[in-house]
């Protein structure tokens, strides 16, 4: 079983990717930009990405094709509840309309859950028998290992872990609370705080880059390793946010290892002595030395673990 070939496929806001996998190898991916005309349309854009991907295969057969997604999707069921970055999608029977396409065995799976499983079988979180794993980009999202086992809980629906209360007050999430941990700190908070002070120094490093572009969170990483003391300030700024709500995961799920993935996870080695400095003066004892690491797969994590899912369902 671990030298079948599958198909893994990603339905992100911003792209749909597709890869052949093979033991937890990506041996061809593509992508296109996510059309948000509806889901009728992407589907058709999967169809041609998992037919330019399927010719490394060589003619072999494929076994299965899984695809994560964003949530709230129900694994059980197969359908989506709502994606907030992609409207029309209420209610889509996505598992069904796979299957259909293709003519094979498929699956959904959480986007964040399928990373973590991906991390725990094939990348930074090997041999582990409890994980968190926390992607921080547009927004944040994950999954969770415990006692050896994947977390899906109710509906498929567990390991949100962008979404509870990081700050009394503060900015209002996609989900439709205020302050949760992914308003604070995903990619897309970040860009705002770096774009705010963009605004209020015109003549600063990202002052410069506001006047010929939109500032983006990757920016402020870009001055930060440059030595720039207000992008400096920024990073340390949103380490301090990852730390904190770090610290609550650990004292949720109890794991060996926090791993992060995501965009912004780039800046790791700038964001990671703050994020430690935040979880020794939040944690309770027992979990202040928990590591916190990067994610091997970077963001074929997903494709790899929704991948390995569809194998091991089919038996």
């Amino acid at each position: 079983m671990k030298d079948d070939f599958t198909i893994g496929l990603d339905l992100g806001g911003t792209q749909v990717r597709a890869a052949l996998v093979r033991a937890g190898k990506v041996l061809s991916r593509t992508a296109v930009r996510t059309d948000v005309s509806g889901p009728d349309v992407v589907m058709r854009q999967f169809g041609a990405l998992v037919e330019e991907v399927s010719q490394a295969a060589g003619g072999a057969p494929i076994r299965a094709v899984g695809m994560c997604a964003p949530g709230p999707l129900d694994t059980v069921s197969g359908i989506i509840d709502h994606i907030p970055t992609l409207p029309g999608w209420e209610q889509f029977p996505l598992r069904d309309r796979l299957s259909e396409i293709f003519g094979l065995p498929a699956i959904v799976e959480n986007d964040g859950i399928a990373a973590a499983f991906g991390e725990w079988q094939h990348g930074a979180a090997r041999g582990l028998d409890h994980l968190v794993y926390v992607t921080v980009s547009t927004g944040i999202g994950g999954g969770v290992v415990v006692d050896g086992r994947l977390m899906h809980g109710a509906r498929g629906m567990g390991g949100h872990v962008g979404h509870f209360t990081l700050v009394g007050e503060g900015p209002v999430c996609s989900c439709g609370r205020v302050g949760c941990f992914e308003a604070v700190a995903a990619g897309t908070a970040f860009g705002k705080r770096a774009r705010a002070a963009a605004a209020g120094n015109p003549r600063s490093y990202l002052g410069r880059i506001a006047a010929r572009e939109t500032v983006e969170g990757r920016h402020a990483v870009e001055g930060a390793r440059a030595g720039d003391a207000s992008c400096l300030a920024l990073v340390a700024e949103e380490a301090d946010l990852l730390g904190s709500g770090f610290a609550s995961l650990l004292h949720l799920y109890s794991p060996q290892m926090i791993v992060m993935g995501g965009g912004v996870s780039v800046a790791f080695d700038l964001l990671e002595p703050g994020i430690r400095a935040r979880i020794r003066k939040d944690a309770m004892a027992p979990f202040r030395e928990v590591p916190v690491v990067p994610a091997m797969l970077g963001d074929d994590a997903g494709l790899v673990g929704v991948a390995d899912l569809a194998l091991i369902k089919q038996g």
